[in-house]
């Protein structure tokens, strides 16, 4: 998927002015919002939970190297064959590799943000080997050539009537309304390719080192169909992504549904451990599991290193105010949201994406609704900084920044300034007391009226009522 993140601007007023995609995102909001309420309300000990997964999550991080390891061990011990790519570049050429050595000639793949995030599609294709994605979501996106909005549901910004119209043009048949139809007719087209394909490829939402097994959530079951119907199973998954047990994946597999889509349970686990036996019916032949880097060992060690908890939910982006009246694709990239503020500068480098850690009210919502408790408010924080000191930002900007540190370090010219400011806006809002246009924030007045302050500051204004008070007594 091609960097677009330093549109994000221009991409996001776009959006705003979107009808359809509004609507869209009106109604996931009170679904992924209230549904998550809802789940997370089932659990009494919930915050323990949290606090034990991030704990969890930092030991995996902390000691990554020797946990992959062992997961390498035991899945080859199983008859896998794993293979390590440090960029997306190297997790191409592995896949294409294998399906080209295996005279593959179809594909089809479970939902993936890792092969989203490598375009491993593209790659394939490109060779001329026809990828069929199977997740709902992901088959409408492809049918409309789109990258996904949302990493847990993908479409979310298509309407049904967008849907409809796709299908009719993609499948040649009447135009279907109502959405059992519409997924029944889906369901169809796709059995043949489940039928017919020679590799399956599938993502992993966690890998478990004790086992040598990749562990794969769904919803709608084709994951089961795409890692055991091929002959070949090709798993492409993020190194952050090992757990150390079974028994950890049973405490994240609580906080993964409710906190992505308010469900106490998913609808399926597809856990793959190895070849099928030579007594065993169903199961791949071969089983190649990638790995992939791809930037994730610059953030171990680093000041960033707790966004290496993420398990991919969804929730920060699901209760950010700026996700949820602009969509995933203003964000242009893989990741959207909080996560992706902090992901995205990472991956593909800040200047080509200098305007998301500043796309956020700093509310701290989707901290507070991360299930490994991800500083995410702070991640972006120091991405603010970084960018002040390479000088990325503005001149204006990082100008008035400068002035603004100048006067905060003398208390008292400060108070002088702060006290003329005070005067001056309350000026500015004559006889409405509101301030229709502010010098060098003229954006943020362009839809929104400023109250003017009331001509005082507040250490004036607590000074006469605390003098106040004292007369009274």
């Amino acid at each position: 998927m091609q960097v677009q993140s330093m549109h994000f601007k221009q991409t996001a007023s776009t959006k705003l002015n979107d009808a359809v995609l509004q609507k869209a995102l009106k109604k996931s909001k009170s679904k992924f919002v209230d549904g998550r309420a809802l789940g997370v309300a089932e659990v009494d000990n919930w915050e323990d939970i949290r606090t034990y997964a991030a704990a969890l999550r930092d030991r995996v991080i902390d000691n990554l190297d020797a946990y992959l390891i062992e997961f390498e061990r035991n899945a080859i011990r199983r008859g896998a064959q794993v293979h390590w790519a440090e960029t997306a570049e190297e997790a191409n050429a592995i896949v294409l590799g294998i399906a080209q050595k295996n005279a593959v000639k179809t594909i089809t793949k479970s939902k993936s943000m890792v092969t989203e995030e490598i375009a491993l599609n593209g790659t394939l294709i490109g060779a001329g080997i026809r990828v069929m994605e199977t997740d709902l979501g992901e088959y409408i996106l492809q049918l409309a050539d789109e990258a996904p909005s949302h990493i847990v549901a993908p479409a979310v910004h298509k309407s049904k009537e967008q849907v409809a119209e796709l299908f009719m043009n993609a499948h040649h048949k009447p135009r279907l309304t109502d959405i059992p139809s519409m997924t029944r007719e889906a369901r169809e087209q796709l059995r043949s390719h489940f039928l017919g394909a020679d590799m399956g490829i599938s993502g992993a939402n966690f890998i478990v080192a004790e086992t040598g097994t990749t562990l794969t959530v769904t919803n709608e079951g084709n994951a089961d169909l795409v890692t055991t119907l091929p002959r070949i199973h090709c798993v492409v998954t993020g190194i952050e992504k090992v757990i150390p047990t079974m028994e950890d994946f049973a405490t994240l597999i609580r906080l993964l549904p409710r906190s992505a889509i308010g469900q106490s349970i998913v609808n399926y686990l597809t856990l793959t451990t190895g070849v099928k036996a030579p007594d065993e019916s169903d199961g791949p032949e071969q089983m190649h599991i990638v790995l992939v880097d791809a930037g994730r060992t610059k953030l171990v060690g680093s000041d960033m290193k707790d966004m290496l908890r993420c398990i991919r939910c969804g929730a920060c982006m699901n209760h950010c105010p700026v996700y949820q009246n602009v969509g995933g694709h203003a964000y242009g990239w893989v990741y959207p949201g909080p996560m992706g503020s902090v992901l995205t500068p990472t991956y593909v480098g800040i200047e080509n994406a200098g305007d998301l850690p500043n796309a956020a009210t700093f509310c701290g919502e989707c901290q507070v609704v991360c299930p490994v408790k991800i500083p995410l408010p702070d991640l972006m924080r120091k991405w603010r900084e970084r960018q002040f000191d390479m000088k990325l930002r503005p001149f204006g900007e990082r100008a008035a920044i400068s002035l603004w540190g100048f006067f905060v370090q003398r208390p008292r010219l400060y108070a002088l300034a702060t006290r003329i400011g005070a005067r001056v806006a309350s000026m500015m809002g004559g006889e409405q007391k509101l301030i229709h246009s502010l010098p060098g924030i003229d954006g943020w007045t362009q839809g929104r009226d400023m109250p003017a302050p009331a001509g005082e500051t507040f250490r004036e204004l607590y000074a006469a009522k605390s003098a106040a008070k004292q007369v009274a007594r």
